[in-house]
C-alpha cells in the first residue's frame, strides 16, 4: 500500500520550513555566547582586569607584610579585594563595548525578553570573573603562602557561592550607568555597597579557612552569599527592563 506523499504543483517552491523563536534559556546563551566570542578575539576583559588583580595583591603583600600570620590576617582581604575590583573593571569594559557603535541598541531592537538579555550578560560576566578569579587564587596563594592543597576546596566553593551575585548585581546597574559619562565612578559607588555583604561574608568566611575550619563550619557564610545571589538575580530579571530603558 502507497503512503500519501504531499506533492507540489509543478512551477511552485515549496514553502521554506519556519523555525519557531529561541526559548528563554536559548535567547540567554546566545547574548552569553556573544560575549564570549568576543572575548576569545580580543582577550582584553580578562588579560586587563587578571593584570589589575594580580598588581593589587602583588603590592598589598608588599604594603601589609605579617609574618606568619599574614596568610590567615592579610591574604583573604587581598584576594576579595582584588576579585572585586577586577569585576568593576571586567564589567566596565563589557558594557563598554555595548555602548560603542550602536551595539547597545542592536542588542535592544533583537526580538529577545529583556530577561534573557540580562541573564546573558550575568553569565557572560560571571565567566570572566571565574577566569580573573583562577588569575588571582594562585598568585595569592603564592605571595602569602596558602596551602591550596588544604585550601583550595573551600576556595573553589566561597568563589561558587560569591561570583554569581556580583555577576548579577553588577550586570543590573551596569545597564542603569551605561549611557552616563562618569560611569566608571557611578557604578563603583553604587555597586561596593551593594556587593558589601557577599565580600564580608567571603572575607570572614575565607579567613576561618585559613586558620583551619573544615568546610561544614562554614556554610553559614555560604548561606549567606547564596540569599545575595538569588536576591540580585531575582531583582535583576524583574527590573532590567526598566533599568535599560530608563
Amino acid at each position: 500500500m502507497l503512503s500519501a506523499q504531499p506533492t507540489t504543483a509543478p512551477g511552485t517552491r515549496a514553502a521554506p520550513l519556519r523555525r519557531g523563536a529561541p526559548g528563554w534559556a536559548r535567547q540567554a546563551l546566545l547574548v552569553a555566547r556573544k560575549d564570549l566570542a568576543i572575548e576569545l578575539a580580543t582577550g582584553e576583559i580578562v588579560t586587563t582586569s587578571g593584570f589589575f588583580a594580580v598588581l593589587v595583591a602583588v603590592i598589598a603583600s608588599l604594603a601589609f607584610h605579617a609574618g606568619q600570620d599574614a596568610t590567615e590576617r592579610v591574604a583573604p582581604g587581598v584576594i576579595w579585594v582584588s576579585v572585586a575590583f577586577a569585576s568593576v573593571l571586567a564589567l566596565s569594559r563589557t558594557w563598554q563595548r555595548e555602548r560603542e557603535d550602536g551595539a547597545l541598541a542592536g542588542l535592544l531592537v533583537l526580538p529577545i525578553a529583556r530577561s534573557a538579555l540580562f541573564a546573558g550578560k550575568a553569565l557572560g560576566l560571571c565567566l570572566f570573573v571565574t577566569a580573573v578569579e583562577l588569575i588571582i587564587i594562585p598568585v595569592a596563594a603564592l605571595l602569602f603562602a596558602v596551602d591550596l592543597a588544604e585550601a583550595g576546596g573551600g576556595l573553589a566553593l566561597f568563589c561558587l557561592a560569591a561570583t554569581p551575585g556580583i555577576a548579577a548585581s553588577g550586570t543590573l546597574f551596569g545597564a542603569m550607568t551605561v549611557r552616563t559619562r562618569a560611569r566608571d565612578l557611578v557604578l563603583a559607588s553604587v555597586l561596593f555597597p551593594l556587593l558589601a555583604p557577599t565580600l564580608l561574608a567571603a572575607v570572614a568566611g575565607t579567613r576561618e579557612l585559613f586558620g583551619g575550619a573544615t568546610i561544614a563550619e562554614l556554610t553559614d557564610y555560604m548561606a549567606l552569599m547564596a540569599v545575595f545571589d538569588v536576591v540580585f538575580i531575582a531583582g535583576g530579571i524583574g527590573l532590567f527592563d526598566l533599568m535599560i530603558e530608563g
